[in-house]
């Protein structure tokens, strides 16, 4: 069915009229008259009918013009959310490690809408661990992720954003918390608060005590950085964590590792094979440019 003659019997059930709906579609008398005629032939019923100069809808006209209306409104609405889109307008679904929601991706984003105060752009936020926010990258729940490094066979697209120093974290009264600086290899005697499987702070912890060719001793083992901050200052154990403002405002000793040094970086990630619709690549190319 023709979309514009939708659009001219619209226009016609409004006005009542054909040389004033005529005008007003910017079309000829004849032109209207042709694509009401189609549109009858086609339906196999009549739209209209003639009260003198007042042309009025039949019982089926009625009832056709609640369709056309819904479908044109539907249509109007799609056209209308697709032209946003490629004017970057929209919505950006982020999915970020908590950690990163405290600071760092609330700057960005904030910072992000107040150079471009005239796009009609708005963010969600969505919290979890790595292996859930690649899980809901891979469904096109989000846009872009925040996270550790996925693993190769996901064959996603990422690109160091930021680090994070990895420190060890002790109650104030243990045996380790006087110290300056500690050595890796000395936390291996005392029970350990462990990253949980799943988490991409696992992996990455992993691989330091892997350079101590020992592995801890884990006491309880969690996903979040900070639950493990928690149950530490509660004496379940010890940590090594990525540095962050929290671990100041706990019953906690916060020291630098020494041997081996360690820095945990932070990705930006999102699924090559899939479009990015242009606001989210605007925000990825804003992202790159700042860090």
């Amino acid at each position: 069915m023709n979309l514009f003659y939708l659009r001219y019997f619209v226009k016609l059930a409004h006005i009542g009229h054909y040389t004033k709906a005529a005008e007003q579609l910017c079309i000829t008398q004849p032109s209207l008259s042709h694509a009401i005629s189609q549109l009858e032939k086609e339906l196999g019923l009549p739209l209209f009918e003639k009260y003198g100069r007042k042309t009025t809808l039949t019982r089926y006209g009625e009832e056709f013009l609640l369709c056309a209306e819904q479908t044109l409104r539907t249509l109007d609405n799609g056209l209308a959310s697709l032209e946003r889109a490629a004017n970057r307008e929209g919505e950006i679904r982020l999915g970020i490690l908590r950690t990163l929601g405290i600071q760092f991706i609330p700057r960005l984003a904030a910072r992000f809408l107040e150079e471009h105060p005239e796009a009609e752009i708005h963010f969600s936020f969505h919290t979890g661990i790595t292996r859930e926010l690649l899980s809901g990258l891979l469904a096109q729940k989000y846009d872009l992720a925040f996270c550790s490094e996925p693993p190769e066979e996901l064959e996603l697209t990422s690109v160091p954003v930021g680090k994070q120093e990895l420190v060890l974290i002790t109650p104030k009264d243990h045996p380790l918390a006087a110290l300056s600086q500690v050595d890796l290899s000395q936390t291996l005697p005392y029970p350990q608060v462990y990253f949980s499987p799943g988490s991409g702070m696992r992996d990455v912890v992993n691989r330091l005590f892997e350079q101590t060719g020992r592995r801890p001793l884990i006491a309880c083992e969690t996903e979040e950085d900070e639950v493990i901050a928690g149950l530490v200052a509660q004496g379940f154990g010890i940590a090594v964590v990525p540095y962050m403002d929290l671990l100041e405002k706990l019953e906690l000793a916060v020291i630098p590792l020494h041997t081996p040094g360690f820095e945990r970086k932070f990705f930006m990630v999102h699924d090559g094979r899939r479009f990015m619709p242009p606001a989210v690549r605007h925000f990825r190319d804003f992202v790159l440019e700042r860090v």
